[in-house]
């Protein structure tokens, strides 16, 4: 479930659709939260659709670590790309805001830790020296993620959280350890799927 104080509004010719920010979202704030309603579709199940079904799970959905597509059931799904995303994943299937987030700011994705299939060129950014978001990303980049990650969790307890009650009490107890310093943070990592047979050259 994505946050609630967010909207679908058209960006761009050339990204489309995306969601912006309705309120202020502070740093430290949970943006997303896979819920009961997202699917999760297993490697077996997409081979078996027909072409329409394949390319919606190819465009809208991401991979999680055990190589399952997961597709939102909302809007969380038009959440757009960014080499400087204010938003990031972490191994306990949620994203947190790593930067505060502006009234009518987008929200976005760094696609580069979702596990995509193949690579694909982004629009230009300034201040990014990447081109293109590569299947791999996770693995050369998961240092800064890490580091955005640990300073952003901080802010758990000290902003309003209304997608807090959908965290599993595992996830909670967890988190809470971590803010306790009782627990190490895991690594983005941990979110990587790698497949068996890679269908690109890794760089």
């Amino acid at each position: 479930m994505i946050h609630p104080k967010t909207e679908l509004k058209f960006i761009s010719t050339e990204k489309g659709y995306g969601l912006v920010a309705k309120e202020f979202i502070p740093k430290g704030t949970i943006t997303w939260v896979q819920d009961k309603l997202d699917r999760v579709f297993s490697d077996n199940q997409v081979e078996k659709m027909d072409d329409i079904h394949k390319e919606i799970i190819e465009h809208y959905s991401f991979r999680n670590n055990k190589g399952n597509y997961i597709l939102c059931w909302d809007n969380g799904k038009y959440v757009n790309h960014s080499f400087k995303s204010n938003c990031l994943t972490t191994p306990y299937d949620f994203e947190i805001a790593v930067q505060d987030i502006n009234v009518g700011e987008e929200l976005t994705d760094d696609y580069g830790y979702l596990n995509i299939e193949q690579p694909f060129k982004a629009l230009p950014e300034k201040g990014s020296k990447r081109k293109t978001v590569y299947p791999n990303d996770l693995t050369k980049y998961f240092n800064v993620w890490d580091k955005q990650i640990n300073e952003s969790i901080k802010h758990l307890r000290v902003v309003d959280q209304p997608l807090g009650h959908l965290l599993p009490i595992k996830i909670k107890r967890k988190i809470n350890r971590i803010l306790e310093g009782k627990q190490p943070l895991e690594s983005i990592l941990n979110c990587y799927y790698q497949p068996k047979k890679p269908t690109y050259n890794e760089q």
